[in-house]
């Protein structure tokens, strides 16, 4: 269809980011675990919508979660940390969600490029061809999460970077202070949040 890539290489990466941020803030072990379950499979409501999938994908997985014999109380954080984990809509209703939020933000690359012509690239194209490394720090001591961009400025310019993404920082930013953070930005080298 076009869109960004959603598949098993995203989900993989958000799966360890995620469980990432809540071991480096000393999350209980099987806190981290359920994190990373969520991460895996917090995008399963894009084979119903692109749009608006979160909610779907919640409802997808409390099922199969409990087919499985999950615990209500872990299916009730994994599928509350789904079903908000987009930027229109999501909310910090626990650690598993604020950290599938920052790692679901924090995945914009030129590998999740699909469109091969890069004639017809639209400004999600561009932006995410542009960026070359991204990393999300946790620094536990000085309580900081920092999303570090090294973007090809050639291809596209930091600006455009801010006019798709500015809603994904600002609520990067909430959702680092849920986990008692504060966010910062830096794209090639500057920080700009």
């Amino acid at each position: 269809m076009g869109y960004t890539e959603y598949g098993l290489r995203h989900v993989s990466l958000i799966s360890s980011i995620t469980e990432n941020i809540l071991r480096s803030l000393d999350y209980p072990k099987r806190i981290q675990e359920l994190a990373a379950i969520a991460g895996y499979i917090h995008d399963i409501g894009n084979v119903i919508n692109r749009h608006d999938h979160g909610q779907p994908a919640a409802l997808m997985v409390m099922r199969i979660l409990k087919d499985m014999r999950a615990t209500p109380e872990e299916i009730a954080l994994i599928i509350a940390a789904i079903g908000n984990h987009e930027e229109e809509v999501g909310d910090p209703v626990n650690p598993i969600a604020a950290a599938l939020i920052l790692a679901d933000k924090s995945d914009v690359h030129k590998t999740r490029v699909r469109n091969k012509n890069i004639l017809k690239y639209d400004i999600h194209d561009r932006v995410n061809y542009a960026v070359e490394r991204s990393f999300l720090n946790v620094n536990k001591e000085k309580k900081i999460i920092a999303l570090r961009l090294t973007i090809d400025t050639q291809i596209s310019n930091v600006m455009e970077y801010f006019e798709i993404f500015m809603p994904r920082m600002l609520m990067s930013r909430r959702v680092a202070n849920f986990l008692n953070c504060t966010f910062e930005l830096i794209i090639n080298e500057r920080k700009l949040l």
